[in-house]
């Protein structure tokens, strides 16, 4: 049986295009739906009820979200320093810049385990308010997907090809996209 190259690059309709495995980038396609539904809920709350979200994101830390933008923008760059190194087959290189890219992750966490504390600490909690769910619930997701990309980092850290640590990295670079944008929308917008 002869195997047509172009009949199984179709079958991926483009994504074989992109690096990584392919099937990463249905993974991401569908995360970034997700995320998505999520932020418009957000927003949809928000004009349901401007005061009271006004009013409840004066109770955020904004320099510590904006810590946290600068720690995962900064992860996201260690990424592209682990892909540059693996293309020159400098494994132990990408494998320093892939453990910057994880240290910088569990900076993140931290911030963000400290930020979670704070509101605990002053009582307000998920059932606060709308506002205060969709924040514990998005933000929570979030944080949920960087603990999964740290355990894709270790993984392809184990075996540094080229599509495996390109694969990974996607990964990573969808986790610091979302916060680019989860960031100003719940932070920021008033």
């Amino acid at each position: 049986m002869d195997h047509d190259p172009q009949s199984a690059s179709d079958a991926w309709g483009g994504l074989e295009a992109l690096p990584g495995h392919p099937l990463m980038w249905v993974l991401i396609l569908s995360e970034l739906v997700v995320f998505g539904a999520f932020l418009l809920t957000f927003s949809a709350a928000r004009i349901g009820d401007p005061a009271g979200f006004a009013n409840d994101q004066l109770h955020l830390d904004r320099v510590m979200g904006g810590i946290n933008t600068l720690v995962l923008l900064t992860s996201g760059l260690f990424a592209v320093f682990a892909v540059r190194a693996i293309k020159k087959d400098a494994v132990l290189q990408c494998r320093v810049w892939l453990a910057g890219t994880a240290v910088l992750g569990i900076v993140f966490l931290i911030v963000k385990l400290i930020e979670y504390g704070t509101k605990i600490d002053a009582g307000i909690g998920l059932e606060t308010s709308t506002f205060f769910t969709l924040y514990y619930l998005i933000t929570g997701f979030h944080a949920l997907h960087v603990v999964m990309g740290l355990g894709v980092l270790g993984v392809v850290a184990i075996w540094p090809n080229l599509t495996n640590i390109e694969t990974g990295t996607a990964f990573w670079h969808m986790i610091d996209m979302v916060w680019v944008l989860v960031f100003p929308v719940i932070y920021l917008l008033r």
